[in-house]
């Protein structure tokens, strides 16, 4: 099942047993918290909690601990952390002087667990040849964790928005996104300053995303995009010397410039297919009215080819931010000749 699912029916009644598994740490523990508030309730979680850590504790006092009673509670809680340790080391002696494996030893308790006790066991990723993996999966208590694909990420933000009463467009989410990046432990501390920042029920817009995210608004973002069309490199770097922050190492920069391409392609794509002007920038996510003739006339000027090159240009840029020892300036200095240049050639190493 997914966290949200996990958590929905955990609201309702909770299941006795969990795997939650993934490499997604936010969701994990998102979840995990919510079990536990939903077993301990008003109980006294100094009598009625346990927690261990694989590859520590022995087996046995883990599930000594699961069949304990409640102590002036309904509902005792469990917690297991880190079972890859015995997936990984599950041949040797568990400390309890038994040579069976623990991850089976649990795979045995969860087919026949006590309802009284909800025991949590996390791990970053098991064996699905598992017994207690392949058991968890068909009995329904495994709750998936991984990390989210591009749509599920908008739809993510979207929901985390609406959770603290911010309206957000799903271009807007796609530039936090392209900002932020996938983390989601960073993608929630940057919705909760933006927020702060737009108010009760107020909408999330381009201008504070620039203001509490990027340091650097759209309409630099749009003028950089110009004059790249126009091949003007001097003002291209001059414009880049003006919003570029040696703190981030002007990734939200790149960021912010590939939404606003890929906006530019999509309008493109629209008109191409038959699409007004107006339904394109629909579909683009293009607002207000006077921003989509701008945009309209960037689309027409350019070719496709020259788009997909920009984009390739920036997806190389990307990785060598991330990678390289090169000074960032300097790789957005390369990257902005390339995109300058009217012969670059598709790829261009940034050493």
């Amino acid at each position: 099942m997914t966290p949200d699912a996990a958590i929905a029916q955990a609201r309702k009644g909770l299941l006795p047993v969990y795997l939650v598994s993934g490499e997604e740490n936010f969701l994990r523990d998102q979840v995990v918290a919510e079990l536990r508030a939903a077993a301990l309730g008003n109980g006294i979680a100094a009598f009625n909690e346990d927690k261990f850590t694989a590859g520590e504790a022995a087996i046995d006092k883990v599930l000594a601990a699961v069949r304990t009673v409640p102590m002036m509670a309904p509902r005792r809680f469990v917690w297991i952390r880190g079972a890859e340790r015995w997936d990984a080391n599950d041949a040797g002696d568990d400390g309890g002087g038994k040579r069976e494996a623990p991850l089976d030893r649990l795979a045995d308790y969860a087919l026949a667990p006590v309802d009284s006790t909800c025991l949590v066991i996390t791990s970053t990723k098991l064996d699905g040849r598992r017994r207690l993996s392949a058991l968890a999966k068909k009995n329904g208590f495994l709750v998936a964790c991984d990390p989210l694909d591009a749509a599920a990420l908008l739809s993510w933000i979207e929901r985390q928005c609406s959770i603290r009463g911010n309206p957000i467009g799903r271009d807007v989410a796609e530039l936090i996104s392209e900002i932020a990046g996938t983390d989601l432990a960073r993608l929630g501390d940057v919705l909760e300053r933006l927020s702060l920042f737009a108010g009760p029920n107020a909408p999330i817009t381009e201008e504070a995303v620039g203001e509490c995210v990027a340091r650097v608004r759209t309409a630099d973002t749009w003028a950089l995009v110009d004059a790249v069309g126009r091949r003007n490199l001097g003002e291209a770097l001059r414009l880049l010397a003006d919003v570029y922050d040696s703190r981030d190492r002007g990734l939200p920069l790149l960021g912010a410039l590939a939404w606003s391409i890929r906006q530019l392609a999509k309008f493109q794509i629209a008109l191409e297919g038959g699409a007004s002007s107006d339904e394109a920038a629909r579909r683009a996510g293009i607002y207000p009215a006077f921003r989509a003739r701008e945009v309209e006339k960037k689309a027409r000027a350019l070719r496709a080819k020259e788009l997909e090159r920009w984009l390739l240009v920036l997806a190389e840029t990307d990785v060598a931010l991330k990678s390289s020892r090169r000074p960032p300036d300097a790789i957005l200095e390369h990257m902005f000749t390339r995109l300058c240049s009217r012969h670059a050639s598709a790829s261009s190493g940034h050493g």
